[in-house]
């Protein structure tokens, strides 16, 4: 009985590090998993010292075994109520504090100190007559209360759990239910037997904690608590072979015992032998993975794993490239990872479109064989072509066999064909069942990548297009402003030119007139007065424009210049307006000026500023409404001299305010009122005022008058100009 409870003893340590090493695969190491991790391991080191305790005949040894499995026994506990705690909170969407699990620590800290020091816990070890641990009563009794302790904490936390977890699938009650029939016995056999010197069946704690551990397990996976399933799939064969070698094993010498009447079962003999079973299960993994790895590259099988070729295929797709470099990387990697001869796409785009892209030397479809797949892929679906299971009399078998293509994979959108993945034959072998599942798993992942190409090569031509028309226009844009700018110089060429011819004829028919008018050519009647007057008045405003034109033509050659002299602003201003109001009297119009009392002198150019004056007041005269006041203001505000003249004439559209200002601008309305302006005078009266920096006054309402004037600012202007000396 004994030896059977040594050997379930040692194997639930085994079974429980196994446990231990599946949970600590994971690279997340978690309070759960580590909590979880504790308790398997602390129960796996408890198995097997309470085996070794109940086989060695070594003094020493059994000290060391009965030391060791009290200390791994109470870190159990401590392990299952850890893992109770961050297992029902993790279900209950909370988080546990980690001073709970420090202040929880204590107890245990505390007895692993008592029963690792000789005499506080553990007095003697004998084995002489049956296995026994002598026992400080007091310390044991603690020792007790802190595993109950323990248990009881772990059970309440599941039992809460239990009751307000409607989505644990029951797996909290199986939990509890089975600590609620396993702990108790174990306890019997492991607290209460051994304090009244009964050693014989401590190997029962092991056996009936590990099915706790197995059903904690089961939930864990059920409810994803760890990534471990992953790792279990994979490791539920080796487990089994283990198992099985490990049951052949003991059965071979128990058959060898009978036939050869030698025993093999005492003690000892077990001990040695468990441990080369031990030995034979660790080593028989690496064997097995070193010749799976020689025979893969010798036979070309199960030489890819899934889950990495999944990744590389993913961190391909994912790095931006263009539509042909993605196609031939993929092809590339599929290619490789298949083993497949050739490996290519072909994908239509734009409109009629294609491109055929792969590995080197791949096969290139034709159009019309393309289209063949086309019938055939809406015929039978999103199916994958695979050329053995084709009818050999179909045409689709022909283009296979043509192309030496073994797969295509179709790779459809909303019921549209996008393209298609061709693999040429296999290196070695013939493809499988999980080579075809694998290329369908990806199909979803190429097409998205696909798409997002196709989308950027759509952007990157539109681009292109969008940049030549620019391109273009830019061009034209530029030789119609050369133009323009040759047209324009010419322009003022003309106008300078013109205006210096004009200037010496004009000033010679003033001078006449003028001495006609002075009567030096004799004495004239009153209506030659008149037509002469008016003849002079007109030969004046000329030789004031032909002046705006040749200022306006200093300006393009930068040679306009501000002559700043003290002048008398309202004096200057007095005599503008006292010269043309015989011009305004003729129209019927008034014009209106208060002079100031006092006026500060200023350093402005007289004649350019006279030139301003004249321009507003003449316009003014030009575009007020019959029997209207013209209202001349000069005041001071603010520091600044603002003239201003206002008629009630037509006003400007609110449409062409903006272009008022610029040279040869004439508002629509101006035209048609005064069909010879030139459109300079308020361009030049803008550029005079700003030399003298200044700003000018604008305001207009259609049908009710214009404001036109200028801001000049006093204390700039009261201070003579530096004079420059050579």
């Amino acid at each position: 009985m004994s030896i059977s409870l040594m050997v379930l003893s040692l194997l639930s340590g085994v079974v429980a590090f196994m446990l231990t090493a599946l949970v600590l695969q994971g690279t997340r190491h978690t309070t759960e998993r580590m909590s979880f991790a504790l308790f398997t391991a602390s129960m796996g080191a408890w198995a097997l010292f309470v085996g070794l305790f109940l086989l060695t005949d070594h003094q020493a040894v059994a000290e060391v075994s009965a030391t060791l499995f009290y200390v791994f026994a109470v870190m159990l506990a401590y392990g299952l109520l850890a893992f109770s705690i961050a297992y029902t909170t993790r279900l209950e969407g909370r988080v546990s504090s980690r001073k709970l699990y420090i202040i929880l620590a204590l107890p245990m800290a505390f007895l692993v100190v008592g029963a690792s020091v000789p005499g506080v816990l553990i007095h003697s070890v004998s084995i002489t007559h049956d296995h026994i641990v002598g026992l400080d009563s007091g310390m044991y009794t603690m020792y007790c209360i802190v595993f109950i302790a323990y248990m009881c904490l772990a059970l309440r936390y599941l039992l809460a759990s239990a009751h307000s977890n409607e989505s644990s699938e029951g797996h909290p009650k199986l939990i509890v239910g089975v600590i609620c029939i396993c702990l108790p016995i174990a306890s019997y056999f492991n607290l209460v037997l051994p304090l009244l010197g009964n050693y014989l069946y401590i190997g029962v704690g092991p056996i009936l904690v590990l099915p706790v551990a197995l059903v904690f397990f089961y939930a864990i996976i059920r409810h994803s608590l760890f990534d471990v399933r992953l790792a279990v799939v994979r490791s539920v064969a080796y487990a089994m072979i283990l198992v099985t070698l490990v049951a052949a094993y003991f059965g071979l010498a128990l058959l060898l015992s009978k036939m050869i009447k030698v025993t093999f079962l005492n003690p000892s003999q077990l001990l040695i032998s468990f441990g080369l079973a031990l030995l034979l299960m660790l080593i028989f993994q690496p064997i097995k993975l070193f010749f799976d790895r020689l025979t893969s590259k010798i036979f070309y099988r199960n030489n890819y794993n899934s889950d990495e070729f999944y990744a590389r295929m993913n961190q391909k797709l994912s790095t931006p490239a263009d539509l042909r470099n993605l196609l031939e990387q993929a092809s590339d990697e599929i290619g490789r990872t298949m083993q497949a001869e050739q490996s290519f796409f072909f994908v239509w785009y734009g409109s009629k479109k294609h491109m055929s892209a792969g590995s080197k030397r791949h096969a290139h479809l034709l159009p019309n064989e393309v289209r063949k797949l086309d019938k055939y892929t809406r015929e039978f679906g999103d199916v994958t072509i695979i050329k053995t299971l084709v009818p050999e009399d179909s045409s689709i078998s022909s283009l296979l066999v043509r192309n030496k293509i073994e797969i295509i994979l179709p790779l459809l959108i909303n019921g549209s064909v996008l393209g298609y993945v061709a693999l040429g034959e296999r290196r070695s072998g013939n493809y499988s069942r999980r080579d075809i599942r694998v290329l369908e798993t990806i199909a979803d992942t190429l097409l998205l990548a696909i798409q997002n190409a196709l989308s950027v090569e759509e952007v990157r031509e539109l681009n292109a297009t969008l940049q030549q028309r620019i391109d273009d226009a830019t061009k034209e844009l530029r030789a119609s402003n050369a133009q323009l700018q040759k047209l324009d110089e010419a322009k003022d060429e003309f106008v300078s030119m013109a205006s210096h011819q004009l200037r010496t004829p004009l000033t010679s028919v003033k001078g006449y007139i003028s001495m006609v008018l002075e009567g030096d050519a004799g004495k004239i009647s009153d209506m030659q007065r008149h037509l002469l007057s008016e003849a002079f008045t007109s030969s004046e405003r000329m030789v004031h424009l032909i002046n705006d034109f040749l200022n306006v033509s200093r300006l393009q050659t930068g040679k306009f210049m501000v002559d700043r002299r003290p002048v008398d602003m309202a004096k200057i201003t007095s005599q503008e307006v006292d010269s043309l109001k015989t011009t305004a009297g003729a129209r019927n119009l008034k014009l209106k000026y208060r002079k100031p009392s006092y006026f500060p002198t200023l350093y402005i150019d007289e004649g350019k500023i006279r030139q301003v004056i004249m321009n507003f007041i003449d316009n003014a005269i030009y575009y007020s409404s019959e029997f209207s006041t013209i209202t001349v203001g000069l005041e001071i505000v603010d520091g600044d001299v603002i003239l201003t003249v206002h008629n009630e004439g037509m006003g400007v559209p609110e449409s062409e305010k903006a272009h008022l200002f610029t040279k040869f601008f004439r508002a629509a309305n101006a035209r048609k009122q005064r069909p010879d302006g030139t459109g300079v005078g308020l361009f030049l009266s803008k550029m005079v005022v700003t030399a003298h920096g200044g700003k000018m006054v604008f305001s207009s309402e259609p049908n009710e008058g214009t404001t036109f004037g200028f801001r000049l600012p006093i204390k700039k202007l009261s201070i003579p100009p530096v004079e420059i000396t050579d």
